[in-house]
Parts: structure tokens; C-alpha cells; sequence
């Protein structure tokens, strides 16, 4: 189901918690408002992320639905007060749209990101030169201020993998031929490269490259992101991509399939050792060109 900015990424994921956990608990809309003494509606608006809830009223369901370990508390009560804070993107408002903006909404409160591409390098793997060409291919007659601040975007988004405390762990597969696509000068691309052999490196970035030669490669219709975040008490989001637009799937059953068809390419995809030299050998042909 599509997500947009309004409510927040944090209140959607709160709103589900709460929802989950009055299911597993046995309990209806009507049980959950005689709790805390208001009406049942507000308990719908509350469970479709359309309002917040005190901490008192918060505590007060917990105890209902029978959540007594201390780690998983602690967690629901730090998600509902981070729904309530802007995220570092709200100052970019008039330049990214609302989809742009509920995707970094996400990608920046993840744990782990396992991220399949077919055409492009991943945007938190990307130079600013890469990043830049990609957007005058894109949009040709874009000005240079809104160039200017994709990039500033992309190095933003870009710090979740550097911070100090819970830098993302992300997983990537490559398909071979993006190594070769024209994206911007030979220059552009070997300096594309090298930072790709360079990110291979981190410890918290697994790089792999599928083969050209893979059957998988024709079945892919696109890419796609899962990520994960860092409390049991949130699911993971899958992020597709197709002709209509893009899709974000939060039930387990969907997200089950995208974990399977990674599991699938991360087998068929070359090592880590492999993958590198694939890449050496791409520099190798653009540095010739």
C-alpha cells in the first residue's frame, strides 16, 4: 500500500504496533476505549495513525495488552515520541515530493537495508558526480539549484551509514551491467567505481554483483529495498518499484516474498572476492576508453 509523509512513517508504524498488539491480546476497538475512558472512535483515528497519544494513555494499554517486558516498553514509548519530531528532511519540503520524502522517512530510521538494483547504483552508494549526472539524464532541463539540492539530499542520506551510533548494515546486488551503463563521463563512471570497490570494504556494507549470464537477471521486473528496523515491535517495509509508480508492502506475507527472492539472488549472485574483481575489471575497461 502506498505511503505518503502525512501522517508520519513513525505514527504508521506506531499506529500498527498498538493495532497488533490489542489483536494478540484479544481485544476490540471497544475494549481498548472503555481502557482509556474515551470514545471508540478515538481509538480508529489512533490505530489509523491519524492521532498521537499521551504517555499516560499509552502506559495505561501496554499494561492492557498484557506487554511487560521492560526492553519492548522502553521501545513502543521511544517510537511514539520520536513520531512526534521532524526528521532532518522536512527543511528540503519544496523540492522533494511527499514520496521522496516517506521513502527517506524510512530509510532513515532502518537498521538494515537489503537493496536489489537493476539499473542504477544505489542512491546511499552514489558520488556527486554519479548523483548528478543521474539527475540531468532524468530530467534534462532541470536547473542547477535543483540539482544542487539532490545532491545536498543524497549526502544527507547518506551520513546513516557513517553515524557513529547504529550505522545501517546494507546488503546490495548489483546487476553486472550497471557497471557498464553510460552515467555521465568515463571520469564519472571510474570515479563511480572505485568508490564502489571502496564501500565493498566497510564493514557494514556487503557488496555483491550479479552476473550477466544469471537467469535472474530476466525475471527481475525492477529493483527493490526491504529494510528492517532496530526494535522487534516494528515490521519490515518492503519498497518496489514498477510501471505505475512505486509500492511499499508492511505485511509479513509480502515482505516474505521479497526476503525470499533476495535469498534467491544473494545465492546466485558472485562472493563478495568475486564481485570485486568485477569491478576492478570495469575500471579497468573505462580507464581504457
Amino acid at each position: 500500500m502506498p505511503i505518503t509523509n502525512n501522517p508520519t512513517i513513525r505514527q504508521r508504524r506506531l499506529a500498527r504496533t498498538l493495532r497488533d498488539l490489542r489483536v494478540a491480546a484479544g481485544l476490540k476497538h471497544s475494549d481498548a476505549a472503555e481502557i482509556l475512558g474515551c470514545a471508540e472512535s478515538k481509538m480508529t483515528r489512533l490505530e489509523n495513525a491519524q492521532s498521537g497519544i499521551r504517555l499516560l494513555d499509552l502506559r495505561a494499554l501496554l499494561d492492557a495488552y498484557q506487554v511487560t517486558e521492560k526492553s519492548q516498553r522502553a521501545e513502543i514509548e521511544k517510537l511514539a515520541r520520536d513520531a512526534k519530531q521532524k526528521g532532518w528532511w522536512v527543511q528540503y519540503a519544496n523540492s522533494i515530493d511527499s514520496a521522496y520524502a516517506a521513502y527517506i522517512a524510512i530509510e532513515s530510521d532502518a537498521a538494515e537495508i537489503y537493496d536489489v538494483e537493476t539499473n542504477l547504483v544505489p542512491g546511499l552508494l552514489q558520488t556527486q558526480a554519479y548523483t548528478e549526472a543521474v539527475i540531468r539524464i532524468q530530467v534534462p532541463d532541470t536547473s542547477q539549484e535543483n540539482v544542487d539540492t539532490q545532491v545536498k539530499v543524497r549526502e544527507e542520506r547518506r551520513k546513516i551509514l557513517t553515524r557513529e551510533e547504529n550505522a545501517v548494515h546494507m546488503w546490495v546486488i548489483l546487476s553486472e551491467s550497471i557497471l557498464r551503463h553510460k552515467v555521465g563521463t568515463p571520469e564519472v563512471m571510474r570515479e563511480q567505481l572505485e568508490s564502489l570497490l571502496l564501500a565493498s570494504e566497510e564493514t557494514n556494507v556487503e557488496l555483491q554483483i550479479l552476473p550477466d549470464e544469471s537467469p535472474l537477471n530476466a525475471a527481475l521486473f525492477g529493483p527493490f529495498v526491504i529494510m528492517s528496523f532496530p526494535t522487534n515491535s516494528e515490521s519490515d517495509v518492503a519498497y518496489a518499484e514498477s510501471n505505475t509508480g512505486t509500492v511499499y508492502y508492511e505485511e509479513q506475507s509480502d515482505t516474505e516474498q521479497y526476503r525470499t527472492l533476495f535469498r534467491r539472488l544473494n545465492v546466485a549472485a558472485c562472493d563478495v572476492s568475486k564481485s570485486r574483481a568485477l569491478i576492478r575489471k570495469a575500471i579497468e575497461e573505462t580507464a581504457a576508453k
